[in-house]
């Protein structure tokens, strides 16, 4: 007995240290089979449109892909229970209410072909309940408040088809609200668009500050009656991207409820990487395909070297920041996970999320804290914004407010 003990322990220490057992791993995988995670950005669906022109059964998606980062045999790898999934519209297009609409039927044709794995989700039970059932838990989050056509009718429209969040712009400016990313017209919001978040508070529609700019952040925050998100960003301490979150918007998160979800995109939680791609956002911004990003990062780095790989670890640093500056019931997983480059080191693809879980347990988080970052935060925010919506449906109708009586400041 004892010659075998010995044996043991001599293979134990002779063996790689990858290949022997990973506790901290083995217990975030424990952790995610009982608690739901729920990431709150994956641009999966404009893959398939630009990929497959919108064809599921050429896209295959029951099968582990050798290309993008997005498949069911990885998301269940990975241990997902629920994803908000982005149906993204990019800036400038001619008909953007139509190419939304089109993402939409698209996304929600994507979640009925798999019934078996995806359950459409609208509301916070709907989550848990998918969760119970084994099914990852499907929301549809608009990206880009450019799909209104400065209408609120649409809004609303939009809302009925299922969309729980709305990115309140993206790459550029809309007429009613900045960019993060684009020379500041409005001061932030204009009026119109503090009628947009009204709305959305009416609706019950999570007003998402992903992509705004920070005087767009901080109105929002004054003028929303509901918790708000961030669904795909990180914290600008760390990392002085645009894109990213000042810590005096951090702050102010506890008291409105909301959440923010940190994204692994590499340039808004790696400084080095963010220093690269300083030369290339621009033009990124300016792209209307993932396919088309990807060439223009090609010819960037011939001329600029390859770009410098984020890691596992700086992610979690972001996440330990926004713990710290929001607390830790304002905090969640947005990967924005698109299928359009290399992620961070360690977190490839959605079969990865253990792996995160397994090093935030290495650097001492309690299961506690854990399960709100994995998805009671998101599932909290996401009732509250709807015991916000039933209170003002009684107290106010729908806003007639149009762009051109209420102007631009």
């Amino acid at each position: 007995m004892k010659l075998r003990v010995a044996l043991t322990l001599l293979l134990a220490a002779a063996l790689p240290s990858e290949a022997q057992p990973d506790e901290a791993l083995a217990r975030a995988r424990r952790l995610l089979m009982r608690v739901p995670l729920v990431d709150g950005h994956n641009d999966l669906p404009w893959q398939i449109r630009e990929a497959a022109g919108g064809d599921l059964a050429r896209y295959e998606l029951r099968k582990r892909r050798t290309e993008g980062d997005t498949d069911i045999p990885r998301l269940r790898e990975g241990l997902v229970s629920g994803q908000f999934w982005s149906v993204w519209i990019p800036s400038g297009l001619e008909h953007p209410a139509r190419t939304q609409l089109e993402q939409i039927e698209l996304t929600r044709r994507m979640i009925a072909a798999h019934a078996d794995v995806f359950a459409l989700a609208e509301r916070a039970d709907d989550i848990e309940r998918a969760h119970r059932e084994g099914r990852i838990a499907s929301l549809l989050g608009m990206e880009n408040g450019q799909a209104l056509e400065n209408s609120l009718g649409p809004l609303r429209a939009f809302h009925a088809l299922g969309v729980r969040y709305m990115t309140l712009t993206h790459g550029r400016n809309t007429d009613w609200a900045d960019s993060a990313t684009d020379a500041a017209t409005h001061r932030g919001l204009t009026p119109f668009g503090r009628e947009v978040v009204r709305e959305m508070n009416r609706l019950g529609m999570l007003v998402d500050l992903s992509h705004v700019s920070p005087d767009v952040m901080r109105q929002a925050l004054d003028v929303s009656e509901a918790p708000v998100i961030f669904s795909h960003s990180a914290a600008r301490a760390l990392v002085d991207h645009p894109r990213d979150v000042p810590d005096d918007v951090l702050a102010r998160m506890a008291k409105n409820g909301g959440v923010v979800m940190v994204t692994f995109i590499p340039a808004f939680v790696s400084a080095e990487t963010a220093a690269w791609g300083k030369g290339v956002e621009s033009l990124i911004q300016a792209a209307k395909s993932t396919e088309e990003i990807g060439r223009i990062q090609a010819e960037y780095a011939k001329t600029h070297g390859p770009e410098p790989r984020a890691t596992l670890a700086q992610v979690a640093d972001h996440i330990e920041h926004v713990a710290r500056v929001a607390g830790y019931d304002h905090v969640g997983i947005g990967s924005d996970f698109y299928g359009g480059g290399p992620m961070p080191v360690g977190l490839e693809d959605v079969s990865r999320y253990p792996a995160l879980f397994a090093e935030l347990i290495r650097r001492g988080w309690s299961d506690e804290n854990l399960t709100k970052l994995a998805g009671a935060n998101i599932i909290r925010t996401l009732r509250a914004a709807e015991t916000v919506a039933a209170r003002l449906q009684k107290e106010r109708p729908a806003s007639t407010a149009t762009f051109e009586a209420q102007g631009v400041k």
